[in-house]
């Protein structure tokens, strides 16, 4: 009679296991039919994802497009006209122009970045190249040393490429070219370069604002998202604080619309992060000196109302500041305040308004 209890206490003990096993079985399948049902629809969303992230320019090198428009820049500088000044300097020959730049690329630094904006700075960081010498100029220029006392070292255009390639290893969201006007030829054709060698990052054009919209269309399918400056809205304060550059109110003004119809308004995809379009900055600068009421009502009347901007309040003193009295100091909460109001009071509903960096 033992014995047989015994036997049965083992037989219940061996069915109840498998039981166990048959249900944990049954659980394992029937995870697995519902992730292989999900599986088509994860695809689908990746596919939708890349197709968002796609940069542009990879279908120009493909077809021999990007090397063609490289050529194009290039020639564009035995007689410079690559960027408002148009100071014909033969480049080709060594020649410098305004910019103090001649065809010899100078690259001051490479390095991903979290500096930017949020939505360009992720969690790898911006890949940012920062270029040697500038053509604005301006006297309060906070990287003043690299753009105005040439800072850098002379690099080949195969460098560029690799630089690009490197920072894409490393994790970078894009590639972010710093103050790249001047040297656009050599960036086009070191991206044909670098994305023959697997480069497939979104192209940031990282600049002033002052550009030829002749040389933006030439830009057309390369570059993924545009980053410009609207420094000012009055060509007298330019004058003045920019060497001269009394045109740069109306010259910025077409070439953001250039920059919108090439890449339209800038949204950040569902991972957060910017693939493409337009964002614009305004430095706010003491004494009105910006004209950050004429910038923002501007924007307003020519451009969706939906578009990046960027209210920046970090405006310190550098460089020759110190020369003129009415910018040698920070802006007030107030000024900064009264921009953002402004610009809510014009409609404008993209807005990246900074937190305070005021001395009082």
């Amino acid at each position: 009679m033992e014995k047989r209890t015994r036997r049965a206490f083992i037989s219940s003990l061996f069915s109840l296991a498998i039981c166990g096993m048959s249900s944990a079985l049954s659980s394992l399948y029937a995870g697995f039919r519902e992730r292989r049902a999900l599986k088509p629809s994860l695809e689908k969303g990746a596919a939708k994802i890349d197709q968002i992230s796609k940069p542009s320019y990879l279908e120009l090198h493909k077809n021999g497009e990007l090397r063609k428009r490289g050529e194009e820049l290039w020639n564009v500088m035995k007689s410079c006209r690559l960027c408002p000044r148009e100071c014909g300097a033969n480049r080709i020959e060594g020649e410098e122009g305004f910019c103090q730049a001649s065809s010899q690329l100078e690259i001051s630094s490479y390095h991903p970045h979290f500096g930017e904006e949020k939505s360009l700075v992720g969690k790898g960081g911006s890949g940012t190249i920062f270029f040697t010498n500038c053509g604005l100029r301006c006297v309060f220029c906070i990287n003043w040393e690299i753009s105005q006392e040439g800072q850098g070292e002379p690099r080949k255009i195969e460098d560029l490429a690799r630089m690009m390639l490197e920072l894409q290893k490393k994790g970078c969201h894009n590639i972010n070219f710093v103050t790249p006007t001047h040297y656009s030829a050599h960036i086009v054709r070191a991206v044909d370069m670098a994305a023959q060698k697997g480069l497939r990052l979104p192209l940031v054009y990282n600049t002033c604002g002052w550009e030829r919209p002749e040389i933006l269309k030439i830009l057309d399918g390369i570059v993924d998202i545009y980053l410009p400056d609207f420094k000012y809205s009055d060509g007298k304060m330019a004058q003045k604080y920019s060497s001269g550059a009394d045109t740069y109110p109306e010259i910025t003004q077409a070439a953001l619309l250039e920059m919108h119809r090439q890449v339209g308004v800038a949204k950040p995809a569902g991972d957060g992060l910017m693939y493409r379009g337009l964002m614009i900055r305004h430095l706010v600068m003491p004494g009105g000196v910006s004209g950050a009421k004429g910038v923002i009502e501007w924007i307003a009347r020519n451009l969706p109302k939906h578009t990046y901007l960027n209210i920046m309040s970090q405006y310190i003193p550098m460089y020759k500041a110190f020369q003129y009295p009415e910018i040698s100091r920070k802006i007030t909460r107030k000024e900064y305040d009264e921009a953002v109001k402004t610009a809510k009071e014009a409609g404008l509903t993209n807005l990246d308004i900074q937190g305070p960096w005021f001395l009082f």
